[in-house]
C-alpha cells in the first residue's frame, strides 16, 4: 500500500488524516503513508512525532480573503500544482485521500491527472469550497454527517462518520479519576478562539467556585500569556497553554468542555462521551459551525449559544448550573455517546481498499 494524505492548516483536518495514516500503517506494515501538508507551523508541530513520512507544499487560501490576497494565492496556484506533480510523480501512490484544507485541492488535482485513484473526506455538515469542486472529479467521498451527501455528485458520497485519533478511541472506555473539583476543558480549536478566551476569562474574574472548579484552557499562541495572567489575578486554578499535546488526558478530566464546533472536536467529544457548551465560530464558512453544533444541541448532547447572545454572566450561570446537576451531566454524556462513530477510521480504509480493487 503506497497511500498520500494530504490536508492541513487546522487540527481539524490534520487529526482525521492522522489516523487515516496511521490506521493504514498498521494494517500494512510494509506500506508507506506520505502526509503532505502547508509549511504553517500547526501542521509541523503537529505533525512532527508521526511515524509516517511528512512533505509541504507552498499554498494560500481563497475564501474570506481581500481581493489583494485572492489574487496572491491564485499566482501561486500554478506553483503549488507543480509542486503536488513532483511530489505525485516520485511517490508514487495507488491512492491519494484529501482530508481538508486548501492544501488539498494541488495535491488531489494532481493525482487526478496523473490518472492515481483520489478519495476526499469531508468533515463539516456543510462542505468547503475546496471539497465541493473535488467533488466533482473525484472517485468517493466520504463524509461525516447525515445531509452531507446532498453537496455531492450522486451516488460518490459514502457515510463514515469522522476519524478520531487511535489513542483517543482507546481513551473512550476511560473513567475520571473522583476529585474535589470539578474540571472545565475550554477549547478554541488548535489556533485557539480569542472571543471565546475573553469570556472565560471574564466568567471566573469574579471567582464564583474557587473550590469547586478548575480550569485547562487551550488559548492558541497570541492569547496564552495575558490568558495565563488573568487567571492568576483572579486566583482561579488554571493550567493555560497555547496548544494541548495530550488531548487523551485533557479529556479524561474533563466534566464539561467550553468549545467552538469545528467538526473534529465534535467527533472526539462523541467518542469520549463528554458534555459540551458549544460556541460556533460566527465567521466560519457558511456558518457551518453553527449547522454541526445545532445536530448535537438538538439529540440534547450538548448546549448552543451564539457568540452574539451570550455575555459572561449568562455562561457563568450555564456552566455552574451544569456542574452542580449531575444527572444532567451524565444524560449529556450518554446522548453525547450515541453520536459517536468510532469505527469511522476503519470505515474509510476499509472503503479505500474497496476503491483500489474495483
Amino acid at each position: 500500500m503506497r497511500m498520500i494524505v494530504t490536508g492541513g492548516g487546522t487540527g481539524g483536518h490534520l487529526f482525521p488524516g492522522i489516523a487515516v495514516a496511521e490506521e493504514v500503517l498498521h494494517r500494512f506494515p510494509q506500506g508507506r503513508v506520505l502526509f503532505v501538508s502547508t509549511d504553517r507551523a500547526i501542521d509541523n508541530k503537529t505533525l512532527a512525532a508521526r511515524a509516517f513520512e511528512k512533505k509541504a507544499i507552498a499554498c494560500l487560501p481563497l475564501k474570506g480573503k481581500s481581493v489583494l490576497a485572492i489574487l496572491r494565492s491564485v499566482a501561486q496556484l500554478p506553483i503549488s500544482l507543480w509542486q503536488a506533480l513532483r511530489i505525485v510523480r516520485d511517490f508514487k501512490p495507488q491512492l491519494v485521500l484529501g482530508v481538508g484544507g486548501y492544501v488539498t485541492g494541488p495535491v488531489v488535482l494532481a493525482a487526478r491527472l496523473m490518472g492515481v485513484k483520489t478519495c476526499i473526506h469531508e468533515q463539516n455538515s456543510i462542505p468547503g469550497m475546496a471539497n465541493r469542486m473535488l467533488g466533482k472529479i473525484v472517485d468517493q467521498v466520504y463524509i461525516s454527517i447525515p445531509g452531507s451527501e446532498d453537496f455531492f455528485p450522486k451516488g460518490k458520497a459514502v457515510l463514515t462518520g469522522n476519524p478520531v485519533r487511535a489513542e483517543l478511541v482507546k481513551e473512550g472506555g476511560g473513567q475520571k479519576e473522583s476529585t474535589a473539583r470539578k474540571m472545565v476543558l475550554v477549547l478554541g480549536g488548535s489556533q485557539g478562539a480569542h472571543r471565546v478566551n475573553g469570556l472565560m476569562v471574564e466568567v471566573f474574574a469574579p471567582n464564583p467556585a474557587a473550590d469547586m472548579v478548575q480550569v485547562r484552557h487551550q488559548t492558541g499562541t497570541k492569547d496564552e500569556a495575558w490568558v495565563r495572567k488573568a487567571y492568576d489575578a483572579a486566583g482561579v486554578a488554571a493550567q493555560v497553554s497555547s496548544f494541548i499535546t495530550d488531548m487523551a488526558a485533557a479529556y479524561r478530566e474533563a466534566d464539561l468542555v467550553v468549545s467552538r464546533a469545528g467538526a473534529t472536536t465534535l467527533a472526539e467529544l462523541a467518542v469520549l462521551g463528554k458534555p459540551a457548551i458549544l460556541i460556533p465560530y460566527p465567521y466560519a464558512a457558511d456558518d457551518h459551525q453553527t449547522t454541526n453544533a445545532a445536530f448535537l444541541a438538538a439529540g440534547g448532547a450538548a448546549l448552543m449559544f451564539q457568540e452574539r447572545d451570550l455575555d459572561a454572566p449568562k455562561l457563568r450561570g450555564e456552566i455552574l448550573g451544569l456542574l452542580n446537576d449531575a444527572p444532567r451531566l451524565q444524560s449529556m454524556a450518554a446522548r453525547m455517546k450515541q453520536f459517536a462513530r468510532p469505527e469511522a477510521t476503519a470505515a474509510i480504509v476499509e472503503k479505500s481498499i474497496q476503491l483500489l480493487a474495483a
